[in-house]
């Protein structure tokens, strides 16, 4: 597994993150939940290809 996966989940993690304070401190709380989701989205669209390949692994480690 490349170590540049993660630094692209971190950097998706600080921009949320970011992006969540600027809007809950401006007043706009109703966009924090969708913030939060599309990093989650976004997140998860990433690592799909790592799993898919985790469950091809475990397949044929146990020759299912």
């Amino acid at each position: 597994m490349d170590i540049e996966i993660i630094f692209k989940i971190a950097a998706v993690g600080l921009i949320v993150a970011l992006l969540n304070q600027i809007l809950a401190r401006s007043g706009r709380e109703e966009y924090t939940m969708i913030t939060t989701l599309a990093g989650l989205i976004i997140v998860l669209m990433m690592i799909i290809p790592y799993i898919s390949s985790l469950f091809s692994y475990v397949r044929s480690v146990f020759d299912l």
